[in-house]
């Protein structure tokens, strides 16, 4: 199972976080499939890359609560959702 997950880069007292997918059973700076995102915690600055998440999540990757809550704040998870009706009316 894959997740969408933070992993830690950054300075000590200074910490900043990629959002990656990553197995499940991974330890959290394991090796990460692929890297689909930034969050600066002292800034509050986010990049996504909304594509790569949305097809990770397609596929049926589980965003920790953490990211559910940076996605959702930036509206991919709606993005999701609507996307997710269109296929299914289809």
């Amino acid at each position: 199972m894959v997740k969408l997950r933070l992993k830690r880069c950054g300075k000590k007292q200074r910490a900043v976080y990629r959002i990656v997918a990553i197995d499940v059973r991974s330890r959290r700076e394991g090796r990460d499939l692929r890297k689909v995102g930034f969050y600066d915690p002292i800034k509050n600055q986010t990049y996504l890359n909304v594509p790569a998440i949305l097809s990770f999540l397609e596929k049926g990757a589980q965003p920790t609560e953490t990211v559910y809550d940076i996605l959702s704040r930036a509206g991919v998870l709606k993005e999701f959702r609507l996307t997710k009706t269109k296929l299914n009316f289809n």
